[in-house]
């Protein structure tokens, strides 16, 4: 951060930090939020009332995330039947899935969990303080997805990051707080939208690859087509189109992950950096409707494709109890 800044405020707000506040109208209403200012351009909404997923979020001018028609709701956390989560899916740059369950329904478990329909419980918000050379600051939540005579599992959030870096760091703890053990999917729904994404924007991932519905389907993800370039808005994505590649991501030789978006044009790139001993999986969604233009990079435990098939492929992880997990993502914007 320019060092100018010593000896000429007396409010730390002047560089950034963290302002809680709660929405006052529309289906928000009496939803509390927090803004995070990094003091370098990028600032962003955490929702505490909704799992702590982060809504909009801003570098300098331009828009990082795709918000969708929705907006930002009040938590609604009966809406876990079925698909009842697009109801109130806003879109934002982050949206999380789990606890139980992750992409689609199974048995009684509804599209993408509860967890995202989740108030937070604020265990701590630390401010920074420049001028006794804190530049740290965080936000720390606890969410319970739980029930009477079953499973009881907990997720501890802590969104953090440094004054003068245009980072978004977040650490999560999920522990089965019951008696038994209990599924575990996770996964982080990342959706980036207009202006960062626009035609000709670079889609950043490395991995092998398969289309969702196999290569007979597909239109976009099929070998020989440009697939890591935005196209224009596309007329067979109106209403339900769409296409998602589910990745085995290239780790680095420290087993760290990198997906995200490059626009040449506006000269901003975002980058999401996960360990994939974490979160071993990663989705490209991709839907290019007119007025619904966005995709989506999914790290995760497991490919969108909920409990059932993920226990059926033997790829579901079960928490003993007590036994906690650590999911850790990072967001770089430069």
């Amino acid at each position: 951060m320019n060092p100018d800044w010593q000896d000429k405020i007396g409010n730390v707000a002047q560089l950034g930090g963290i302002e809680t506040s709660i929405l006052d109208n529309g289906a928000g209403r009496g939803t509390r939020i927090a803004w995070i200012n990094t003091g370098t351009g990028l600032r962003y909404k955490v929702v505490i009332d909704r799992g702590m997923d982060i809504m909009e979020a801003f570098f300098n001018q331009h828009s990082l995330a795709w918000l969708s028609h929705v907006g930002s709701t009040a938590p609604q956390p009966m809406s876990d039947q079925g698909i009842d989560w697009l109801r109130t899916f806003g879109g934002g740059l982050i949206t999380t899935c789990g606890l139980s369950n992750a992409g689609s329904p199974s048995g009684t478990h509804g599209l993408h969990g509860k967890i995202s329909n989740i108030p937070a419980e604020i265990e701590t918000i630390v401010q920074p303080d420049p001028l006794m050379g804190k530049m740290d600051f965080s936000l720390t939540g606890i969410m319970k997805e739980s029930t009477v005579f079953g499973p009881c599992l907990e997720l501890r959030r802590t969104i953090s990051g440094t004054l003068g870096q245009a980072t978004i760091k977040i650490k999560d703890e999920v522990s089965n707080r019951g008696n038994r053990p209990v599924p575990l999917m996770l996964l982080y729904h990342i959706n980036f939208g207009w202006p960062l994404v626009d035609e000709g924007a670079e889609i950043l991932w490395e991995g092998n690859w398969q289309p969702r519905f196999g290569p007979e389907k597909a239109q976009i993800f099929k070998k020989g087509n440009d697939f890591k370039t935005c196209p224009a808005p596309l007329e067979d994505h109106l209403g339900t189109g769409e296409e998602v590649a589910f990745i085995d991501p290239t780790a680095d030789e420290n087993g760290r992950c990198m997906c995200g978006i490059n626009n040449a044009n506006l000269g901003l790139t975002a980058k999401v950096f996960f360990q994939k001993n974490q979160l071993p999986h990663l989705t490209n969604w991709q839907h290019w409707g007119k007025n619904e233009y966005v995709t989506g990079l999914e790290p995760g435990t497991n490919p969108p494709i909920g409990q059932a098939a993920a226990q059926a492929q033997n790829q579901l992880i079960f928490l003993k109890p007590n036994e906690t997990r650590v999911f850790e993502l990072e967001i770089v914007i430069n």
